[in-house]
């Protein structure tokens, strides 16, 4: 049976680790900066790290709950929903589509990936607009 801690635990594990995860996002992009000197600035380096870093740890975060049972709602929401959450929200992204295309869903994984691709570019720009014509 599934444990699932009480919203004051849930959360307190949610805080925790999205502070920690926002801070490894910096540490990434200081890492990057340190690394590259001002290559860095010609790319979006660290983002593409944390990206592919984050999908890859909830890949193994996922088969690890997965294998271990259902005890692992607290490690969840501390290291899935929180660290990775606050170092980047692509890795939920990844696992989302991912889990579309292992229940045979393409056409869902397809509309998922394009809905968030226009919808977030969307409304990057809107908030652009909206900024500069009324800010």
């Amino acid at each position: 049976m599934t444990q699932v801690p009480s919203l004051p635990l849930g959360s307190a594990l949610v805080f925790l680790g999205g502070g920690t995860g926002a801070w490894a996002r910096y540490m990434t992009g200081r890492i990057c900066t340190a690394l590259l000197g001002p290559a860095a600035a010609t790319f979006p380096y660290a983002t593409l790290a944390a990206n592919v870093l984050g999908a890859l740890a909830m890949g193994i975060l996922t088969g690890w709950l997965a294998r271990h049972g259902t005890a692992g709602e607290p490690w969840r929401l501390l290291l899935g929903v929180g660290i990775l959450g606050g170092y980047t929200t692509f890795s939920s992204f990844a696992l989302e589509f991912a889990l579309f295309v292992e229940r045979g869903q393409l056409g869902l994984a397809a509309l998922y990936v394009g809905l968030t691709m226009l919808a977030g570019f969307a409304a990057l720009f809107m908030g652009l607009y909206l900024m500069r014509s009324f800010g």
